[in-house]
């Protein structure tokens, strides 16, 4: 079989499970042949684990211009991923970026625009897309079948994190380093489900506290409330302190309600729409009748691996990404906006002014602390 030679840059926390996927004969469209990592430590472990054919680099700059490989998988700190990735394009190599696709969407654009111009296949790694039960929720609610959303709830706050975890990296959970906390790190797969089943909101009004819970100067607790343009509203609510955290995913629209909690989808459908019933219903305590019922799905949530292989079957046959790279900066739109509202203590449209947003952020990058990190590498099977 013909395979993708693969190079991955950055062989960290992330990096790593990539790396033993493809050795394990998970991803049968890929072989990596090439990593990069600018820790000397990291490059021994790749020296130590990796198969002798595997070239190793300190940067993935010196990666790409290796002619080595046919695409490369960006897995490093946040604010690189643009800048290697436009680089990669420039060499003809095809992407596939971890997330965010980038820390503010004007350096986003930037990326996106030369994505188009190099006709390379380019990918976003969001791999909650390929859980049966988010893409049950998006064929329901795009499919129409519900009617029109009125309400959308999430309260996802199963992303605990102890200091150790952010102690591990010079780079984690500063604005300098990381450019932002929980919305940038851990949620990027909620808020690009968020967007991606429910549509994006045209108002955002965020409440984000640096520091609540850890020893960091980003955020690590948030709430946002959001509008949009057709009436609906929606809250957003997460943190990295909640033990035991909670992860539930609610969608009301016109014909019921969409409930996504403990690994199961449960639809409460209405007999009738809710908005015809208001009007037409004689009792004043009158409620539409409701079916309870548990959806079913097909089962399938493979995750990093689903990724993966989407990606490297792109590239060989044509055949559909799991998300394209470019749909990377509606995610980060949200979580920016997020972010801005705070900032200025007030409700913030969407589109916002990027302007205005790096400008804030910069101010806050001028302020970051250095730090050392203690350079551990985490198992992270679970964590996602």
């Amino acid at each position: 079989m013909e395979k993708v030679k693969l190079g991955i840059i950055g062989i960290g926390n992330m990096g790593t499970v990539h790396v033993k996927n493809i050795l394990e004969g998970k991803v049968p469209e890929i072989e990596v042949t090439a990593v990069a990592d600018r820790q000397e430590s990291r490059r021994a472990w790749a020296l130590e684990h990796l198969p002798k054919s595997v070239a190793i680099f300190a940067e993935g700059k010196e990666l790409i211009v290796a002619g080595v490989c046919d695409g490369v998988l960006i897995v490093v700190p946040h604010y690189q991923h643009p800048e290697l990735s436009m680089d990669a394009m420039n060499h003809g190599l095809h992407v596939m970026c971890e997330k965010p696709a980038g820390v503010y969407t004007k350096q986003v654009r930037e990326m996106n625009e030369a994505a188009v111009k190099s006709g390379r296949v380019f990918g976003m790694m969001f791999n909650q897309r390929t859980n049966c039960i988010y893409r049950k929720m998006h064929e329901l609610v795009i499919g129409g079948e519900l009617g029109a959303i009125k309400r959308v709830n999430w309260i996802v706050t199963d992303w605990y994190r102890t200091q150790s975890y952010y102690d591990s990296g010079s780079w984690r959970a500063t604005w300098e380093g990381e450019g932002g906390g929980v919305l940038l790190n851990q949620c990027p797969h909620n808020i690009d489900l968020l967007q991606w089943i429910c549509g994006m909101p045209s108002k955002v009004q965020a409440f984000c506290h640096n520091g609540k819970w850890h020893d960091i100067e980003v955020e690590d607790d948030v709430t946002a409330y959001m509008e949009y343009s057709n009436g609906a509203t929606g809250v957003f609510v997460t943190t990295t302190a909640d033990a035991p955290g909670t992860n539930r995913f609610e969608i009301t629209l016109e014909m019921g309600k969409l409930v996504c909690e403990d690994n199961k989808l449960m639809l409460h459908k209405l007999v009738e729409n809710e908005r015809t019933f208001c009007r037409s219903a004689k009792g004043g305590f009158d409620t539409p009748e409701c079916v309870v019922t548990e959806v079913q799905t097909d089962g399938i949530n493979e995750q990093h691996v689903g990724v993966l292989k989407a990606f490297g079957r792109k590239i060989l046959y044509g055949t559909p990404l799991v998300a394209e790279g470019v749909e990377g900066i509606n995610g980060l739109a949200l979580s920016n906006a997020m972010h801005l509202s705070s900032w200025l203590n007030q409700k913030v449209d969407l589109p916002f002014d990027e302007d205005l947003f790096l400008e804030e952020l910069n101010k806050r990058r001028r302020k970051s602390r250095k730090k050392e990190g203690t350079g551990i590498v985490f198992d992270t099977e679970g964590s996602y």
